[in-house]
């Protein structure tokens, strides 16, 4: 018995090392010696050739002819084509670390981001530079209105956020939490349709109408629970599963009540 226990230990600990080496981001972020001798077009596109190129092709073609691959969100080859996306798409996929990614059917979500400010900037100017698209949008959160926000954000995102933002699942999909966005990062998202989520254009969400959806994230980043007990503002299945514990703790000690009377 003692000889089998070694190998067995030995291969849960060698499961938990790649377990926790698959959840980790990817960390080979090839940069140029010369960042600082260079300029912030030209960085970007040392940038882009050393992390992006191997999937959205050179000069941001993109490679999709292998069809017999597919890779995240459905894209038929390695990587879309990132002319016209503009600077918006660019500035949301790297300051949320959605990308770059380890491989192309991983499904992009939040994590560290592995590129510093200035470099996020020059792949952004370099992606916009390829051909013409919407800039990073401008947005105020201070000139809209948080009664607006919620009932805009109760119709239009609610389905898969919550209506406190705090994220969820759909099908075949995890839906990340938003309160750790930016103003930015939220109105970037609204306009861009990162990975499942549709798009949003002006014609249906208005700039004003944006600037209140940003002013409700913003003030459900720190809720007022008159309750009480917030319970990770998850909404009613915390509070049905807290209400049933209390109820079956109330039960038990009842029968047990009863149970002494009877004996008695």
């Amino acid at each position: 018995m003692r000889r089998l226990r070694l190998p067995l230990v030995l291969l849960l600990g060698a499961l938990a090392i790649a377990g926790i080496a698959h959840g980790q981001p990817p960390s080979g972020i090839s940069r140029p010696s010369n960042e600082t001798s260079v300029s912030q077009l030209e960085l970007g596109a040392e940038l882009y050739a050393g992390n992006c190129a191997s999937c959205h092709g050179v000069a941001g073609r993109g490679i999709v002819s292998n069809m017999a691959h597919q890779g995240t969100g459905g894209i038929r080859g390695r990587g879309p084509s990132l002319r016209g996306v503009g600077a918006q798409a660019a500035d949301l996929y790297l300051r949320t670390g959605f990308m770059p990614l380890s491989n192309p059917g991983e499904r992009p979500y939040r994590r560290r981001v592995l590129f510093s400010d200035p470099e996020i900037r020059a792949l952004v100017a370099y992606v916009a530079s390829l051909g013409p698209g919407p800039p990073i949008p401008r947005v105020d959160p201070a000139a809209g209105s948080v009664s607006e926000g919620f009932q805009l954000f109760t119709e239009h995102c609610a389905g898969c956020h919550q209506s406190v933002a705090e994220g969820g699942y759909v099908t075949d999909a995890r839906v990340p939490p938003i309160k750790q966005d930016t103003p930015t990062q939220v109105a970037e998202a609204v306009r861009t349709g990162p990975y499942l989520m549709p798009k949003f254009s002006q014609r249906q969400i208005s700039d004003a109408e944006l600037n209140s959806i940003v002013a409700y994230v913003q003030a459900s980043k720190h809720p007022d629970d008159r309750g009480g007990w917030g319970i990770g503002h998850l909404g009613p299945v915390p509070e049905g599963m807290i209400a049933w514990a209390v109820a079956g703790i109330a039960l038990v000690g009842l029968c047990v009540l009863i149970g002494e009377r009877v004996k008695a």
